[in-house]
């Protein structure tokens, strides 16, 4: 727990200054912590760094998670990430024929929706913190977000090992309880709220309550996806590279499922 506690608070403090300091170093840790990411989604699915389906999965993930403007200035304003990302995917289809099928459509899937996942969850970091023309309210309402599942993933754990008893996902998450699930979602709406009484974020309180719920339930589900995920592979952990936390998206799963759904709904 010690070990957890440090690790959580070290990289709390470096992601929330990246986003004050925002610009091209945010973009790039980003860039970066997605890289991480994908990496561990293919040494789950045992796929070489240095294959082609690996590579084409990184480059893959490097397009989704860039600017749309960098993506304009790298292309000359010839391709969007739509015609990057489906070039892509004609070669991932031509490979299951040129290897006469020893590279499965289910593979080349797997490249593609890996690629979507965390890339896109990714990007949405940036989309948030760059809302229309004001970079303060994007960084806000980022800050925001991050505090409430932070507090939904405080609430969940805490509550649960306090007073959980009834399973909530067993054959996924066996240790995840109904009890846990509604303190995470508790703790995210008193944390909505103060943090609107300090600083509005919304227009009314019941658009908060909205957004907190909203915010810890899918939270919740991006949890057990990547515990899916996971259990799948017969892994425990998505990586080893935050001590006490486990991998990237073990950190991240979260926040990647809840920031594109936000945004699909016009929430942020």
């Amino acid at each position: 727990m010690k070990q957890r506690i440090i690790t959580g608070v070290i990289f709390g403090v470096i992601l929330l200054g990246m986003i004050i300091v925002g610009d091209w170093p945010f973009i790039i840790l980003m860039t970066l912590v997605a890289t991480v990411g994908m990496v561990e989604l293919l040494l789950m699915k045992k796929i070489s760094l240095v294959s082609l389906p690996g590579l084409l999965a990184l480059i893959g993930t490097w397009i989704l998670v860039m600017p749309e403007d960098w993506i304009a200035v790298l292309t000359s304003s010839v391709f969007s990430k739509i015609d990057l990302l489906f070039f892509g995917l004609l070669i991932l289809l031509a490979m299951t024929v040129l290897t006469k099928n020893k590279y499965s459509f289910d593979e080349s899937s797997f490249i593609l929706m890996a690629s979507l996942y965390v890339g896109l969850g990714f990007y949405y970091f940036t989309a948030t913190r760059y809302l229309e023309d004001s970079s303060l309210e994007g960084m806000v309402q980022l800050f925001f977000i991050i505090f409430l599942i932070w507090a939904s993933d405080s609430g969940a754990y805490f509550v649960g090992r306090a007073i959980g008893k009834k399973k909530l996902w067993p054959h996924i998450s066996p240790n995840k309880t109904v009890e846990g699930a509604l303190g995470g979602v508790g703790m995210a709406l008193i944390v909505g709220i103060v943090f609107q009484l300090i600083y509005p974020v919304y227009e009314s309180i019941s658009l908060v309550i909205i957004v907190s719920i909203l915010t810890s339930v899918f939270g919740q589900i991006g949890d057990l996806v990547e515990s899916a995920f996971k259990r799948h592979y017969g892994v425990k952990d998505s990586g080893s590279i935050l001590p006490g936390h486990g991998g990237i998206l073990d950190r991240f799963d979260s926040l990647i499922f809840v920031l594109p759904i936000l945004h699909l709904l016009h929430l942020v």
